[in-house]
């Protein structure tokens, strides 16, 4: 079964770097933006992420967390965090199971090859907990902003 809007978010706690953890539902009352991205430190991802960065101004002007999720460890968030200076947490889903609840561990095809991956993907969650807004099979070039004008929306 698909998450879909106006759903209920899958509750998680999960590791993230810095040797912390995060918990979706200790953030009700505010909007969350969640996206699940492939891997850390690969050139999509890092778009991505940067983009996420030089917006949290705007996210955090409208009282927005935005959380990235992959399967890759906390150490591996950690370096990559601090690579590109990001400002908002990396959670480590590394046995799946938060993928899973949203829908993002698919299979996917490559050069003919079928294998399991991440789909990149972003979920607006409101501040009752609920899907306001899922993008799947995300492009990166313009994805914040459509995020961000979701997340005025609201």
């Amino acid at each position: 079964m698909a998450l879909e809007i106006g759903d209920s978010a899958p509750d998680f706690t999960l590791p993230t770097d810095g040797g912390g953890s995060i918990t979706l539902s200790d953030l009700k009352g505010k909007p969350v933006i969640v996206y699940f991205y492939p891997k850390d430190d690969t050139p999509g991802c890092t778009k991505e992420a940067c983009g996420f960065r030089d917006a949290m101004p705007d996210f955090s002007g409208v009282g927005a967390t935005v959380i990235g999720i992959s399967k890759d460890t906390a150490a591996k968030h950690d370096k990559f965090k601090t690579k590109y200076e990001l400002n908002f947490p990396l959670a480590a889903d590394v046995d799946g199971t938060v993928c899973e609840a949203f829908g993002t561990w698919i299979e996917k095809s490559m050069y003919g090859r079928k294998y399991m991956g991440i789909d990149r993907a972003t979920f607006l969650i409101d501040a009752d907990g609920k899907v306001a807004q899922i993008w799947r099979k995300v492009k990166v070039a313009g994805h914040v902003d459509a995020v961000l004008a979701a997340l005025k929306d609201l």
